[in-house]
């Protein structure tokens, strides 16, 4: 079985399967820790870094004071190694999305691994720390064999999921987007945005009117849980 987040779903139909899906495959990290006493989420992008949007975006996170991580390309670290190092010295978490932008359903495993410890270096080489600092791995386009999710863990990996999918990379109008992030998100939701090619036009308004949205509704912003 494989799934991809890219589909263009009705957005009604991501909440029962995201439900499905955390407990069919439980290797994952579908959603933050449950805790009675807090409404709290976690702001996730991914395919970037992106030399105008992934910018952008930052300095709407700074103004607001917000976490996020950021599921990064490798083979875009390589290419802006100081966009990293932002993310970074800003108090973001950076995870892996690969080195490309290549779904790991066509990847054998050898070729998934090393995709993975070549992003980790390259994040090393740009943002300091050791290989271990960047251990959350997200599959590009939401795609995976059961086994791959064995095999991340194995590697001593944290797949990192999602519960939250308003298909900006669609880009449908910003109201749009926030619109659909509103009526899917829980506590302990992981919202997923996108600073990259597809969807990172638009991210840094999105963001702005979100952030603010969810505030009013009484959620906190949280990083991820250490791997």
């Amino acid at each position: 079985m494989l799934f991809s987040s890219r589909q263009i779903l009705p957005s009604f139909f991501y909440p029962p399967l995201h439900w499905g899906l955390k407990i069919l495959f439980p290797e994952g990290l579908w959603e933050l820790p449950a805790d009675p006493h807090a409404r709290r989420v976690a702001l996730t992008f991914d395919d970037g870094p992106h030399p105008e949007y992934t910018p952008a975006l930052l300095r709407v996170l700074l103004d607001f004071q917000v976490p996020a991580t950021f599921f990064v390309l490798g083979e875009r670290v390589q290419r802006w190694p100081h966009l990293a190092r932002q993310i970074r010295q800003q108090g973001h978490r950076i995870g892996l999305h690969g080195w490309q932008h290549r779904s790991f359903t066509q990847l054998a495993p050898d070729e998934l691994r090393q995709s993975l410890k070549r992003s980790q270096a390259a994040l090393v080489a740009a943002c300091g720390g050791i290989p271990g600092d960047y251990r959350a791995v997200r599959p590009p386009n939401g795609l995976f064999w059961p086994q791959t999710l064995v095999d991340l863990r194995r590697w001593g990996f944290c797949p990192v999921m999602w519960s939250v999918v308003p298909e900006d990379w669609l880009t449908p109008p910003v109201a749009v987007v926030v619109e659909r992030v509103l009526a899917q998100v829980q506590p302990g939701s992981l919202i997923v945005l996108h600073d990259g090619i597809q969807g990172g036009s638009q991210v840094a308004e999105v963001a702005r009117q979100l952030i603010p949205a969810l505030k009013e509704r009484g959620f906190e912003f949280v990083h991820l849980p250490d791997p």
